[in-house]
């Protein structure tokens, strides 16, 4: 499992980020958790450009920013 300050990959965009949260969303009567994380400007930098959040089964750990 992700935890907050890991590095993650979004598998649908490849946009890259770091985690800073935990939520949930309901889909057809099922509670999932998502992830918030702050995507990177552009890989390869600590700049930040955005906040996203997503079901936690879309993103993998990563190494690098």
């Amino acid at each position: 499992m992700l935890k907050i300050g890991d590095y993650a990959l979004h598998q649908k965009t490849g946009q890259i980020g770091q985690v800073f949260g935990y939520g949930h969303q309901v889909m057809d009567g099922i509670y999932l958790t998502t992830l918030k994380v702050k995507v990177s400007k552009k890989k390869g930098t600590r700049r930040y450009k955005g906040f996203m959040e997503d079901v936690y089964t879309t993103w993998m750990p990563t190494q690098t920013v």
